[in-house]
């Protein structure tokens, strides 16, 4: 096994005289590289030249000095004895199927290297062939993780390890007689003694493996074909093969799939290559690098080698060059190393229906795909369409989603499709397939959003091309999962000045808002359609998309202030159109204003107008709901009792509608707010009933928010009945999901004040400190009040504005 004697030893000397990797390199003459690669024991035969260098840099005595230069030369001869052919009878034929050595950094794959390990155990100890399959992406790391492990693992098969590259990425792979004519030669059989027939030679091949205990790595296996010659029985043995298609013929016991770096790790092999000290200085600018190259291994160590030839260049320099989309790919390229040629050469491997997915995937708004999708922008039947992403991700292309059905694209690998894209095809059909992508969106996004009108579910929309979207259940799994894609769409429609599709989209998007999405999604989304109703000169329109933005700034964005502009657009849109319904709208909208802006007794002013209104419109639904939210407004003005009447005039509307569609949402947010109204009346055990009861339903329809409502109210009610600990845990599983503006801010205070009663007062303060940094998201009075409460309970300067 390789020693590391020398390697620590260098470390403890420059350590000694405070010295980084680079300085000592400054001094010496010798690279980082080589540096690292001694440390770590991947070095293990310095040249003499470069041990005299390291003597004067690292200022050793005599006596250190010889001892320094001595374990050098242990070094050597141990390198020179580890690199014995694999069996006493090839001392000259066994370098034909030698390891290579170890030349690429392998960091982050830490797993992967457990997993090997314990796959050649298993061959060790259960005594058959073991088969183990390593595949991945086109720069992931197999080989490197492949030649690592020979290196590791050697020691447990008698007879070594043989490696041979099968050239799966050439024009004429390896064939599977010329790799048993390579193996035997490997195994040490005279060149004079291979049998001349191939039959012949395959039947010596298993026999010398039968008698024998190896690791055998196979490196860039093209096919299954080229492989299953190769698997002789040979018990104690492993065959380890790496390949860029999954091979999902053979019958592999073990596979291990490298998946790309995550953040950190892949900041970790920048830094390795790099230089530690030099991603530590630059440690936000490292990580965009990390980004931008995708987590890919070989993106990162030609990121890292680029920047350790270039000492004068910032990391912060090569970010901003990376982060131009189309020079990426050649940013990427240091020496003969290149991430478009690592692509390249898989891409010419496709078949050309493959190759056309490939390019057109590059099309798509998202990081995945969906069949459907697949087969709109390429012009193909679903069928045949599911074919060719079969084989993009059998090929590494494309990813497999944990959602089956549906494969994704790393951002690297969408670059270098969309440069194919302009390189292979005409302007022409890109523009087709662009639009003909974009109206399939938005027209499905459409009609699934119209699920979910309560009022007029009217889903009677012609699909031009497939339709993955039959009733309310289809309509929100495909609106969640295609989100990134109908979004897209739609801001390529806006652009486009279509803005019809914009804002039937919009519009039919209302209901479907109330519970899902962020407020950022529907700021852009609601934005859009006023601005494509103000184009369109529709007037009722826009006051529509205008009552919905007033909400998305105040309900979820915490922006009354800007929700108030939107408000009055929208009033003075209803009034020219002469619409009562949407002005009755619009004074539901501004009871929320009204409450974060001004007083809870004008919110419930206003709120008292829009249930008139509403009644005059002859419009039940929003009578009823506006009834709702008068109760909360007067919850908030602390007139309970009240509060609680008109919430039981909601809850009753709606269990007499159970038929409508939709009404268990509806329902299920009235009896949150009456639950609240109740438990201030001091009807605990009902309130808690009720939110039980709620949860049931936002359950039913998978509405995460609603749960988190939930959960959030229940926290306050096991408070008022002297649970701390239950309510502890109802506001804890409620925080991540919270969508409210200001609920969140309420959770962490409530928290904090919980973690008071039972003296963690480190918990406390943890819980201010997140509630003082969500208080800034907020511009109303009443979280700047809240701000300056909790500043001041930090002992913070309490800011003038509060």
């Amino acid at each position: 096994m390789p020693t590391t004697a020398f390697g620590d030893f260098l470390r403890f000397y420059r350590l000694r005289l405070s010295m980084t990797q680079e300085e000592l390199a400054e001094r010496t003459g010798v690279s980082v590289r080589a540096i690292s690669d001694m440390e770590r024991g991947r070095a293990l035969s310095p040249q003499r030249r470069t041990v005299e260098l390291l003597v004067t840099g690292l200022e050793l005595t005599p006596d250190e000095a010889t001892e320094f230069i001595g374990l050098a030369r242990a070094g050597r001869k141990t390198a020179v004895a580890e690199d014995k052919p694999v069996h006493p009878e090839t001392a000259k034929a066994g370098a034909v199927c030698a390891l290579p050595p170890v030349l690429t950094e392998l960091t982050g794959r830490e797993r992967d290297q457990a997993a090997l390990t314990a796959f050649a155990k298993d061959a060790e100890a259960c005594g058959r062939l073991q088969l183990a399959v390593v595949h991945g992406p086109p720069g992931a790391g197999k080989t490197a993780l492949a030649v690592d492990a020979g290196h590791r693992l050697t020691s447990l098969f008698g007879n070594g390890c043989l490696f041979l590259d099968l050239r799966g990425m050439d024009p004429e792979p390896l064939s599977a007689d010329r790799a048993v004519h390579r193996l035997l030669r490997g195994f040490g059989v005279d060149e004079r003694k291979i049998p001349a027939d191939q039959d012949d030679r395959l039947a010596l091949y298993r026999s010398l493996l039968q008698d024998r205990s190896v690791l055998l790595v196979l490196d860039n296996a093209a096919s299954e074909a080229q492989i299953r010659p190769l698997l002789a029985t040979s018990p104690g043995s492993m065959v380890l093969v790496t390949s860029r298609s999954t091979l999902a013929g053979l019958d592999a016991r073990h596979r291990v799939a490298l998946e790309l770096l995550d953040g950190d790790r892949a900041v970790e092999l920048l830094g390795v290559v790099a230089g530690t000290h030099r991603v530590a200085a630059e440690h936000e600018a490292a990580r965009r690098v990390a980004t931008l190259c995708g987590g890919v291994p070989l993106a990162l160590l030609i990121a890292g080698n680029r920047l350790a030839s270039r000492t004068q260049w910032t990391i912060a320099h090569l970010a901003d060059q990376l982060a131009d989309e189309r020079r990426r790919l050649s940013v990427l390229t240091a020496g003969d190393l290149q991430v478009r040629a690592a692509f390249e050469l898989s891409y010419h491997h496709l078949e050309p229906a493959a190759a056309r997915m490939f390019r057109r995937i590059a099309l798509v708004p998202g990081p995945d795909t969906s069949v459907e999708l697949a087969a709109v922008v390429s012009g193909q039947p679903a069928h045949l369409a599911e074919a060719a992403l079969e084989e993009l991700a059998d090929a590494s292309l494309l990813g497999f989603s944990d959602i089956p059905g549906r494969f994704t694209s790393h951002d690297l690998m969408r670059l270098f499709a969309r440069e194919r894209l302009e390189l292979d095809e005409t302007a022409e059909d890109v523009r087709a397939a662009n639009e003909r992508m974009r109206d399939w969106l938005l027209a499905v996004a459409t009609k699934a959003a119209r699920y979910f009108d309560h009022d007029r579910p009217d889903t009677a929309i012609t699909i031009d091309g497939p339709d993955p979207v039959h009733d309310r259940d289809t309509a929100k799994t495909w609106l969640a999962l295609e989100q990134a894609h109908w979004r897209g769409a739609l801001r390529c429609a806006a652009a486009a000045g279509e803005h019809r599709q914009v804002l039937d989209l919009a519009t039919a998007m209302h209901w479907y808002s109330d519970l899902r999405g962020t407020g950022e999604l529907w700021l852009e989304i609601f934005g859009a359609g006023a601005r494509s109703a103000q184009a369109l000169g529709e007037v009722k329109a826009s006051a529509e998309q205008f009552n919905y933005l007033a909400w998305a700034h105040y309900a979820l964005c915490g922006q009354p202030r800007e929700a108030l502009v939107a408000h009055q657009q929208a009033v003075a849109a209803a009034v020219a159109a002469g619409d009562l319904l949407s002005e009755a709208w619009a004074w539901y909208y501004r009871a929320g204003i009204e409450r974060r802006l001004t007083t809870a007794q004008e919110a419930v002013r206003v709120a008292r107008r829009a249930v008139e209104l509403f009644e005059r419109a002859d419009y039940p639904n929003g009578q009823y709901l506006a009834l709702s939210l008068l109760g909360a407004m007067l919850h908030v003005a602390g007139e309970y009792p009240e509060a609680v009447a008109v919430n039981r005039l909601a809850e009753a509307h709606y269990r007499g509608s159970d038929t409508a569609p939709g009404n268990d949402e509806l329902l299920s947010m009235v009896l949150t707010r009456l639950a609240d109204s109740l438990a201030a009346t001091g009807e605990v055990i009902a309130a808690l009933d009720l939110l039980d009861e709620a949860e049931t339903l936002f359950r039913k329809h998978q509405v995460s928010t609603g749960l988190s409502r939930v959960r959030f109210l229940r926290g306050r009610v096991l408070i008022r009945a002297g649970r701390p600990a239950e309510a502890r845990e109802q506001l804890l599983s409620s925080l991540d999901e919270a969508r409210w503006s200001e609920a969140r801010v309420e959770m962490l205070v409530l928290l904090a004040e919980l973690a008071d009663d039972r003296g963690d007062t480190a918990q406390a303060r943890e819980h201010r400190v997140r509630a003082l940094a969500e208080c800034a998201r907020y511009d109303s009075p009443a979280v700047r009040g809240t701000a300056g409460t909790l500043a001041a309970q930090l002992g913070l300067a309490v800011p003038e504005s509060a």
